[in-house]
C-alpha cells in the first residue's frame, strides 16, 4: 500500500497530511455517512441530496452530496450557490412531505430567462430522507407491541409511552427507540410531534384517547400520520365529545379511525398488519385510501 492511499483523503500523501495537521481526516463523505448514522439514532429530520446527472457547464459534479437538516445546517456541497440554494429548498419539501423525490435543473436560462438559476447546463438531483421517520405509540397494550414489532422492521423509529411502567419498557419494547412513562395528558404535550411524525392512539380507556386527541389540538400538532384505534360506536361517541370541547371538525378529518385498512381484521396480529400497511401507503404517497371522517 503507498501513502497516498493509505490516507482517508484519497491521493494526497500522508506527509502534506500530517504537515497541514490533517493526517487520517476524514472526508466529506465519510463525515455525511457518519452524520446521518447519528441523526438516525437521535431520530432528527434530515434529507440528503445527491448529484446524480450532470450536462453542460455546471457548478455540481457527480456525486456530490448535500445533507440538510431541519434546524437548516447542512454538510457537504452541491457546487454552491444558486443550485445550491435550490437544492436546499427541495430538501425542506422531501423532509415535510418524508419520501424520496427526484429533480432535474435546467440552469442555462433557456425555459426562463429571468429565473434565477442561470448558472449553466442541467442537473439532476436525488433528495431523499435519511432518517426513519418517528411513530409515537400512546399505549402499550398487546395490539400496540404487535404494531410495534412490525412498524420496526419496516423502518419506523417507535416511541411508546405509557402510564404503566411495566407497559412502557424496553423489556417489553426491545424494538423501540425510547420508552416513556407518563401520564396521557402529559404525554400529548411534551412529546415532540411535528410534520413528519405518526402517532397511533391505543390506550386502554376511551377517555385517555380522548384527552390525548384534545391535547393535540390544543397543541396544534399537525402529524403525517394520526389513527386511533376502536369500534365505530366509540370512534363516534370520541368525535362528539371532542366537538363538544372546542376541536374542531377540520382537525378531526386528519384522524384514521377506525385505523387501519379494511381487511378485515380481528386479532392483534392482523389490526398492526392493517395499521402498518396504512401507515407505509402514507408514507409512500398513496393517499387515495379512505379516510374515517367525511
Amino acid at each position: 500500500m503507498t501513502e497516498e492511499n493509505s490516507s482517508t483523503t484519497p491521493g494526497i500523501p500522508a506527509e502534506r497530511l500530517d504537515a497541514l495537521g490533517l493526517e487520517g481526516a476524514p472526508s466529506v463523505e465519510d463525515r455525511i455517512y457518519e452524520q446521518v448514522v447519528r441523526l438516525r439514532r437521535d431520530g432528527a429530520v434530515a434529507a440528503l441530496a445527491t448529484v446524480i446527472g450532470t450536462r453542460g457547464s455546471t457548478p455540481a459534479r457527480e456525486p456530490m452530496k448535500l445533507l440538510v437538516q431541519s434546524s437548516g445546517e447542512t454538510l457537504g456541497t452541491v457546487g454552491g450557490g444558486c443550485l445550491e440554494e435550490e437544492v436546499k429548498r427541495l430538501a425542506r419539501e422531501v423532509m415535510d412531505q418524508g419520501a424520496p423525490a427526484r429533480f432535474s435543473m435546467d440552469l442555462t436560462g433557456a425555459t426562463d430567462p429571468d429565473a434565477a438559476l442561470i448558472c449553466g447546463g442541467t442537473v439532476e438531483v436525488f433528495v431523499e430522507p435519511v432518517t426513519a421517520p418517528p411513530l409515537v405509540i400512546f399505549g402499550g397494550g398487546h395490539v400496540s407491541r404487535a404494531v410495534a414489532a412490525i412498524a420496526a422492521r419496516v423502518g419506523f423509529r417507535l416511541v411508546i409511552t405509557d402510564d404503566r411502567a411495566d407497559y412502557a419498557s424496553l423489556d417489553r419494547f426491545p424494538m423501540a427507540a425510547e420508552t416513556r412513562v407518563e401520564f396521557p395528558e402529559t404525554a400529548a404535550r411534551e412529546i415532540p410531534v411535528n410534520a413528519s411524525t405518526y402517532v397511533l392512539v391505543m390506550t386502554r380507556t376511551h377517555a385517555d384517547d380522548r384527552r390525548i386527541l384534545e391535547q393535540l389540538f390544543r397543541r396544534g400538532a399537525q402529524p403525517r400520520y394520526l389513527g386511533m384505534i376502536g369500534s365505530a360506536t366509540k370512534v363516534r361517541k370520541t368525535y362528539e365529545m371532542l366537538a363538544e370541547a372546542g376541536v374542531t371538525k377540520d382537525w378531526l378529518r386528519q384522524i384514521r379511525a377506525p385505523v387501519g385498512l379494511r381487511i378485515g381484521a380481528r386479532t392483534s396480529d392482523e389490526i398492526a398488519v392493517a395499521v402498518v400497511a396504512e401507515m407505509i401507503a402514507v408514507r409512500r404517497g398513496k393517499t387515495e385510501g379512505r379516510w374515517s371522517v367525511s
